[in-house]
Protein backbone atom coordinates (compact mmCIF):
# COMPACT_ATOMS: atom_id res chain seq x y z
CA UNK A 1 0.00 0.00 0.00
CA UNK A 2 1.32 3.45 -0.95
CA UNK A 3 2.29 5.63 1.99
CA UNK A 4 2.32 9.41 2.08
CA UNK A 5 0.03 12.05 3.49
CA UNK A 6 -3.68 11.38 3.66
CA UNK A 7 -6.35 13.44 5.32
CA UNK A 8 -9.73 12.81 6.85
CA UNK A 9 -11.61 16.08 6.90
CA UNK A 10 -14.92 17.75 7.68
CA UNK A 11 -16.39 20.52 5.55
CA UNK A 12 -19.32 22.63 6.72
CA UNK A 13 -21.80 25.06 5.25
CA UNK A 14 -22.70 28.31 6.97
CA UNK A 15 -25.76 26.53 8.40
CA UNK A 16 -23.48 23.73 9.70
CA UNK A 17 -24.41 21.02 7.22
CA UNK A 18 -21.49 18.58 7.47
CA UNK A 19 -19.55 16.60 4.89
CA UNK A 20 -16.85 14.07 5.81
CA UNK A 21 -14.25 13.00 3.28
CA UNK A 22 -10.78 11.56 2.77
CA UNK A 23 -8.09 12.66 0.30
CA UNK A 24 -4.43 12.41 -0.52
CA UNK A 25 -4.23 16.09 -1.51
CA UNK A 26 -6.17 18.25 0.93
CA UNK A 27 -5.37 21.61 -0.65
CA UNK A 28 -6.47 20.46 -4.12
CA UNK A 29 -9.60 18.72 -2.83
CA UNK A 30 -10.70 21.77 -0.84
CA UNK A 31 -10.21 23.94 -3.90
CA UNK A 32 -12.54 21.59 -5.78
CA UNK A 33 -15.14 21.83 -2.99
CA UNK A 34 -14.88 25.62 -2.72
CA UNK A 35 -15.14 26.19 -6.47
CA UNK A 36 -17.83 23.51 -6.86
CA UNK A 37 -15.85 21.73 -9.57
CA UNK A 38 -17.88 18.55 -9.06
CA UNK A 39 -21.59 18.11 -8.67
CA UNK A 40 -22.52 16.44 -5.43
CA UNK A 41 -23.26 16.93 -1.78
CA UNK A 42 -20.81 19.73 -1.00
CA UNK A 43 -21.85 21.73 -4.05
CA UNK A 44 -25.56 21.17 -3.41
CA UNK A 45 -25.37 22.13 0.28
CA UNK A 46 -22.62 24.77 -0.07
CA UNK A 47 -20.17 23.00 2.24
CA UNK A 48 -17.20 25.23 1.51
CA UNK A 49 -15.44 25.65 4.88
CA UNK A 50 -12.84 23.27 6.28
CA UNK A 51 -13.68 22.99 9.98
CA UNK A 52 -11.64 19.93 11.03
CA UNK A 53 -8.98 17.57 9.65
CA UNK A 54 -6.46 14.92 10.65
CA UNK A 55 -3.38 13.71 8.80
CA UNK A 56 -2.38 10.06 8.32
CA UNK A 57 0.59 8.32 6.75
CA UNK A 58 -1.41 5.26 5.69
CA UNK A 59 -4.50 5.66 3.52
CA UNK A 60 -6.16 2.72 5.28
CA UNK A 61 -6.10 4.61 8.57
CA UNK A 62 -7.60 7.71 6.94
CA UNK A 63 -10.40 5.66 5.37
CA UNK A 64 -11.04 3.84 8.64
CA UNK A 65 -11.36 7.18 10.47
CA UNK A 66 -13.70 8.54 7.77
CA UNK A 67 -15.98 5.52 8.12
CA UNK A 68 -15.96 5.81 11.91
CA UNK A 69 -16.84 9.52 11.83
CA UNK A 70 -19.67 8.91 9.36
CA UNK A 71 -21.13 6.47 11.88
CA UNK A 72 -21.12 9.00 14.70
CA UNK A 73 -24.20 10.93 15.78
CA UNK A 74 -24.25 14.60 14.79
CA UNK A 75 -23.71 15.82 18.37
CA UNK A 76 -20.48 13.85 18.63
CA UNK A 77 -19.22 15.25 15.31
CA UNK A 78 -19.98 18.79 16.49
CA UNK A 79 -18.16 18.13 19.78
CA UNK A 80 -15.10 16.94 17.81
CA UNK A 81 -15.12 20.06 15.62
CA UNK A 82 -15.62 22.41 18.56
CA UNK A 83 -12.84 20.75 20.58
CA UNK A 84 -10.32 22.21 18.11
CA UNK A 85 -12.32 24.87 16.28
CA UNK A 86 -14.99 26.35 18.59
CA UNK A 87 -15.81 29.25 16.24
CA UNK A 88 -16.12 27.00 13.17
CA UNK A 89 -13.68 29.19 11.24
CA UNK A 90 -12.53 28.00 7.83
CA UNK A 91 -9.15 26.43 8.57
CA UNK A 92 -8.19 26.87 4.91
CA UNK A 93 -9.12 30.57 4.77
CA UNK A 94 -5.50 31.65 4.13
CA UNK A 95 -4.56 28.85 1.74
CA UNK A 96 -5.68 30.60 -1.44
CA UNK A 97 -5.17 34.07 -2.89
CA UNK A 98 -8.90 34.63 -3.25
CA UNK A 99 -11.90 32.86 -1.76
CA UNK A 100 -14.51 31.67 -4.27
CA UNK A 101 -17.38 33.47 -2.51
CA UNK A 102 -15.44 36.76 -2.53
CA UNK A 103 -14.51 36.30 -6.19
CA UNK A 104 -18.12 35.59 -7.18
CA UNK A 105 -19.37 38.67 -5.30
CA UNK A 106 -16.77 40.83 -7.06
CA UNK A 107 -17.82 39.45 -10.46
CA UNK A 108 -21.49 40.07 -9.69
CA UNK A 109 -20.73 43.70 -8.74
CA UNK A 110 -18.84 44.17 -12.01
CA UNK A 111 -21.72 42.74 -14.03
CA UNK A 112 -24.30 45.01 -12.35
Amino acid sequence: MHEGSYFTYIMASRSHTLYIGVTGDLRKRLFQHKWKEHEGFTARYDCDRLVWFERYQDVRNAIEREKALKGWRRARKIALIESVNPAWVDLSRNWYDVEPADYRRALERMES
